[in-house]
């Protein structure tokens, strides 16, 4: 059964829609409502939250998710997942950990893709030099999410 929650984040409203226990989608949205599902997977979702917002580096552990994407995609989204909180990897040095050293913009283009934002932490993810990159919701949230991580950035 399908469920959806807005959550009030200090980066706007997340909507989350839920498979039964898993969440499968967590995007920024335009909408301003209360938070709305109160189902336990929902619960615990809004308090993951409070906890990565007030500096918890384990809030997202307990939390199940289901990928849906192609297999290149849920392949760097897994790799996303590896890197630590407060730190940060390269498009490319993504790409070198699933086996693919040249397709740098094709992990690009899978961060674009990922629908699971702060869960699979696309925001660690810069441009070489360490430059900030792209981001789908802006380098300001971008820049934000990192400051709250504490990431070192160029």
């Amino acid at each position: 059964m399908m469920t959806a929650a807005y959550y009030q984040t200090p980066i706007g409203t997340l909507y989350a829609d839920f498979d039964g226990d898993l969440l499968c989608t967590l995007v920024l949205t335009a909408a301003d409502v209360p938070n709305s599902a109160d189902t336990p997977a929902a619960a615990a979702l809004g308090a993951a939250l409070d906890r990565y917002f007030a500096g918890d580096a384990h809030a997202f552990d307990g939390i199940a998710i289901r990928m849906q994407g192609t297999p290149f995609q849920v392949k760097v989204w897994n790799a996303l997942r590896g890197i630590p909180y407060g730190q940060v990897r390269t498009y490319g040095e993504i790409a070198a950990a699933i086996g693919l050293p040249g397709a740098s913009r094709a992990v690009g283009c899978a961060c674009n893709k990922n629908h699971l934002l702060l869960i699979v932490p696309c925001h660690r993810v810069v441009s070489s030099g360490g430059r900030l990159g792209g981001f789908a919701l802006g380098t300001d949230i971008k820049r934000q999410l990192l400051h709250l991580e504490s990431a070192k950035i160029g």
